[in-house]
């Protein structure tokens, strides 16, 4: 049994989300949850409420699920759309700010 939860369009570059997401593949859904909450990172709060929705739709999936033994199976972190906007600079010139957004995808199975 497999459950999925997905977040899109999260405003935060994949590359850090990524940071996080590498620490938890193949962890307990359980042992994520406790490890999410003491990490010092931005992206945990994101990746905490996924993680979260993913274990309520595999309990919305079969009543009869052990949290404790669901497992993180899959963990990816996609590039989503970049938002473009200018800086002004001096003599008329102008820089691009790339404002990043990410996909965030976890599926848990049971062990």
């Amino acid at each position: 049994m497999e459950a999925m939860a997905i977040l899109k369009y999260a405003r935060m570059s994949p590359r850090k989300a990524r940071r996080v997401v590498d620490l938890l593949r193949g962890k307990r859904a359980t042992e994520a949850l406790i490890f999410l909450r003491h990490l010092p990172y931005r992206a945990a709060v994101p990746i905490e409420k996924v993680l979260k929705s993913a274990i309520a739709n595999a309990e919305q999936k079969d009543t009869k699920v052990d949290i404790d033994k669901l497992k993180i199976k899959t963990a990816l972190v996609d590039s989503g759309p970049i938002m473009k906007r200018i800086e002004t600079r001096a003599m008329g010139r102008a820089n691009v700010i790339k404002k990043r957004t990410c996909h965030i995808k976890i599926i848990l199975s049971e062990e």
